[in-house]
């Protein structure tokens, strides 16, 4: 079960360079990971951009930003240079790190029942574990919503 507290689920996962990133490298800093349903969507797009945007700020805060979608490292690359974003994304092509952190659900769209990605975004702590979790993410005021949260659990 993930809960806020509990240790964060381990992941090996490559980016869009192909380079494998593991939480256990991360050990030690604030991981903001939020997971995506696809590159190059309309709400995907926003939520990549405003990350990318808003990444100075998350620095300053020592945190990471990972984006993870089911896309393959090459989609990944396409919509990094298309859409200029700064962030790094993870590709999760077999949907373990996506079953792990229970986003794999199912989804209803125009009356058709699917398996898909529900947005969903995680603070994990320098300990590794679940400092912050939103389930369902509406994607405008998001980013601010996650920044502002971070500065909290760090005071």
């Amino acid at each position: 079960m993930i809960e806020i507290g509990n240790k964060a689920p381990d992941f090996c996962a490559k980016n869009q360079d192909d380079v494998e990133i593991c939480l256990r490298d991360l050990k030690g800093k604030w991981i903001v990971l939020y997971f995506y349903p696809k590159d190059l969507t309309p709400g995907c797009t926003t939520e990549a951009c405003e990350f990318s945007q808003s990444e100075p700020e998350f620095d300053d805060l020592d945190a990471i930003i990972l984006g993870v979608s089911p896309d393959e490292t090459q989609k990944h690359r396409k919509f990094i240079e298309k859409k200029e974003l700064t962030i790094t994304l993870l590709s999760d092509i077999d949907k373990k790190m996506c079953e792990d952190y229970e986003v794999w659900q199912l989804k209803k769209f125009m009356g058709k029942e699917y398996m898909g990605v529900v947005r969903s975004t995680f603070i994990i702590n320098p300990e590794g574990e679940i400092a912050a979790m939103w389930t369902k993410v509406k994607v405008k005021g998001h980013v601010e919503a996650v920044k502002d949260k971070l500065k909290q659990l760090q005071n």
